[in-house]
C-alpha cells in the first residue's frame, strides 16, 4: 500500500509538500490564521477557543498572542500556562512540543523544515520535518531561533536572539550563534 505524502511528513520522512492534501491543510490553517491573527483585541479565553480549535494540543492557560504563524497547526502541542508573544513563528511539517510554563518571546521562530544535504534530492522538491521539543518552565528570548530536531531541557534559557543549532541540556542558559551554554 502506498503511504500519503501527509503520512510521511508525520512519520518524520521525506514527503512531497506540494502534494494535494497538504496543500489543502495548508490552506485551511492560512483560513484560521486569518481568524486568529484577526482576535487580536479580543480576550485571551477567545484566543485559546481558536488555539484549540486547530493545534494538535493547547493547555488550559496557553496563550500565542497574535500575530501568530504557523504551516498546518495540528503538530503543535502546548502544555498548560505557555505564552507565545507577538509575532511567533513555527513551521510545523514535523512536531513541536513546548512543555508547561514556558515563556517565548516575541519574534521567536521555530522550525521543523529541513531539506535534503544532497543537491539532486533537494533539486526533486522534497523536505523532512524533525521534530522540535522544548520542556517546561523554558524561556526563550525574543528574536531567538530554533532549528529543526533540537530538544531544550526544563528550567533551560535561551538568551534573545540566540540561535540554537543542537540540544540544550535542563537548567543550562544558552546565548549567541550558534548559541553555546554559558555561566556555570
Amino acid at each position: 500500500m502506498t503511504r500519503s505524502e501527509k503520512d510521511k511528513m508525520l512519520a518524520g520522512e521525506l514527503f512531497h509538500p506540494s502534494a494535494a492534501e497538504l496543500q489543502a491543510d495548508l490552506e485551511a490553517c492560512a483560513a484560521w490564521l486569518a481568524r486568529y491573527n484577526a482576535a487580536m483585541g479580543e480576550a485571551s479565553g477567545v484566543w485559546h477557543a481558536l488555539l484549540q480549535e486547530r493545534l494538535g494540543a493547547a493547555g488550559e492557560g496557553a496563550i500565542v498572542r497574535p500575530p501568530f504563524y504557523c504551516d498546518y497547526g495540528y503538530n503543535i502541542h502546548l502544555g498548560a500556562n505557555v505564552f507565545l508573544n507577538y509575532n511567533c513563528v513555527i513551521l510545523d511539517g514535523g512536531r513541536v512540543r513546548i512543555g508547561d510554563d514556558t515563556r517565548i518571546g516575541p519574534a521567536v521562530q521555530i522550525y521543523t523544515a529541513d531539506h535534503p544535504r544532497d543537491p539532486e534530492v533537494r533539486r526533486s522538491g522534497l523536505e523532512s520535518g524533525l521534530p522540535v521539543t522544548i520542556g517546561s518552565n523554558v524561556w526563550i528570548g525574543g528574536g531567538a531561533i530554533i532549528l529543526p530536531g533540537v530538544t531544550i531541557g526544563d528550567d533551560a534559557i535561551i538568551g534573545a536572539g540566540s540561535v540554537v543549532t543542537r540540544d540544550v541540556p535542563a537548567g543550562a542558559t544558552v546565548v549567541g550563534n550558534p548559541a553555546r551554554i554559558v555561566g556555570a
